[in-house]
């Protein structure tokens, strides 16, 4: 009897212990940088091109619009995302767009909510590619939960990064194809 009243205390304070972190700590934030060597215009087309985030994205499944008009502020999406066999689905809100520049999002989900900013700054032929989060649990059991794993949230994100940067990188495709020019019968030129 005297065993489980000491251990009653035990798990009473790992309860108090960890709740406690989740009322001292109830959103964690983090930054992560990377360096591409291409330009702020093609780091932004492959980042942007939604065929491709299956790429970099790990455990992105497909994007499908809400409301809104795409790629603009205000436009709403749902993001289907599979993290150990389960697909799970969180709501995309843009809260600001500057293209080559600048995206800013808000995710939200049952769990937890982020608010999640990416952008580019060009220097020297190289983009640098930086991203700021800010995560909140809903609830204080999901504040608590989230407090303990900044480390395992910043380290994703770092590979995602890792992987957008591979990505653009390597990429062949021509996001920016030079207008054709076609020679007219009285000796004009159209460009098309």
């Amino acid at each position: 009897m005297k065993y489980l009243k000491y251990l009653l205390y035990v798990v009473l304070a790992l309860v108090v212990i960890f709740l406690g972190k989740g009322l001292m700590t109830p959103s964690i934030a983090y930054d992560c940088e990377v360096s591409v060597n291409k330009s702020a215009a093609e780091t932004w087309a492959v980042m942007s091109d939604e065929s491709r985030l299956i790429e970099w994205l790990e455990g992105y499944k497909r994007g499908e619009l809400v409301s809104g008009e795409k790629n603009t502020v205000g436009a709403v999406s749902n993001i289907y995302v599979e993290e150990n066999g389960e697909e799970m689905v969180m709501q995309e809100t843009i809260t600001a767009i500057e293209p080559n520049r600048l995206m800013a999002m808000t995710f939200t989900m049952d769990f937890m909510n982020m608010d999640y900013e990416i952008s580019l700054e060009e220097k020297d032929g190289k983009t640098i590619v930086r991203t700021k989060s800010l995560v909140t649990g809903n609830g204080l059991m999901n504040q608590s939960i989230v407090s303990f794993f900044p480390a395992m949230m910043k380290e994703q994100e770092e590979k995602n990064l890792g992987n957008l940067k591979q990505l653009v990188e390597s990429n062949t495709i021509n996001y920016f194809p030079e207008p054709e020019v076609i020679e007219m019968e009285e000796d004009t030129t159209a460009v098309m």
